[in-house]
């Protein structure tokens, strides 16, 4: 059997697709499974004083790594055995070389076990073998210089932030909105970038843009399901009505480029977690984690409300209103299946 041939038969497929769309796509709900539900549940079980909620939500932040190797198997769609001892893999390469680390030894390990699955007599110890061996194996060469490199190139874009707050704002903003709606993880790059302070802040701010956004200008055609879809959901769900009209999400994006250096102004000096960079409105866990490294006060509330959900609103709204004049836009450009 040649090559091609035992390959597609394994279900390996060497595309963009399949490693830097589906696979960081399901890295998000490891993250989100772990790392994001549990930060939520530490910080609700920290300002009510609920212990076993912070014990849980620690716990859960603890099995980051773990979660990333199931949920990039499962991504990738290895058999059982494979999917299983992912866990392993995941938590190798989170210890040698943080989420970045997990993710690259969930992958190696996860289509090394795929190529040995069902191959032999002993399957039970093969696959499962050579999943952890590779997986962990890469974990220990690469992990660390993944890591380093990925931390490296967040605190040049935090640095950046700070020397040049208007410029970095629109920019982060912009761009990691659009990373939001695109089929790619936000989430899971501000994670491995290690993105904090006012560069999260800006990227917040962006991605919140995207959501409510979108949810807001498509309410004549979606009504309050693709409010609560995209809003508290995932602006993702458009790709498929930006592809037929790309202008639809001009004004989602407009408004981010207007919200990002405000984000980043002395004035409202907006700051985030990692771990809530990339979210923007979904679930609120990017205003749980805002809160968080801001402090629960009613200013840091106000300021919330202001650049998460009331302006992305209104200057979505404006900019829409300006292009349906121009009839760049038209009504069920942006109609979902909700």
């Amino acid at each position: 059997m040649r090559m091609k041939e035992f390959l597609a038969k394994k279900n390996i497929v060497f595309t963009v697709d399949r490693y830097f769309i589906k696979a960081l796509s399901s890295m998000a709900s490891g993250l989100f499974a772990s790392l994001l539900i549990g930060q939520i549940l530490k910080v609700i079980g920290q300002q009510f004083q609920i212990g076993f909620l912070v014990t849980f939500g620690t716990q859960a932040m603890d099995m980051m790594g773990p979660a990333i190797g199931v949920a990039v198997a499962y991504g990738l769609q290895a058999p059982p055995l494979v999917l299983f001892a992912s866990v392993i893999t995941g938590m190798a390469g989170a210890e040698a070389g943080g989420p970045a680390g997990a993710f690259v030894a969930a992958v190696i390990g996860a289509e090394f076990g795929k190529l040995v699955s069902k191959e032999t007599k002993i399957d039970i110890i093969i696959t499962p073998a050579v999943t952890i061996l590779m997986g962990s194996a890469i974990a220990a060469l690469v992990g660390p210089a993944i890591n380093a490199f990925m931390l490296w190139l967040g605190e040049i874009i935090m640095w950046a932030t700070a020397q040049q707050p208007f410029l970095m704002g629109i920019l982060l903003a912009v761009i990691v909105g659009i990373v939001l709606t695109l089929p790619i993880s936000s989430a899971a790059l501000m994670i491995m970038l290690q993105l904090g302070g006012l560069a999260a802040g800006a990227a917040t701010v962006g991605c919140c843009a995207q959501m409510v956004g979108f949810a807001v200008i498509s309410f004549k055609e979606n009504g309050w399901g693709g409010i609560f879809s995209q809003g508290l959901g995932t602006s993702m769900l458009q790709m498929p009505n930006i592809i037929r009209n790309p202008r639809i999400w001009l004004p989602p994006t407009l408004a981010a480029a207007v919200l990002g250096p405000m984000a980043t102004s002395s004035f409202f000096s907006m700051v985030n977690s990692p771990a809530g960079a990339g979210m923007g409105t979904c679930g609120l866990v990017g205003q749980i984690t805002t809160l968080e490294a801001m402090g629960f006060t009613p200013i840091v509330f106000g300021k919330i409300l202001i650049l998460h959900f009331v302006l992305p609103a209104l200057l979505s709204l404006l900019f829409a209103a300006l292009l349906r004049q121009w009839h760049w836009i038209k009504d069920g450009d942006m109609k979902l299946d909700v």
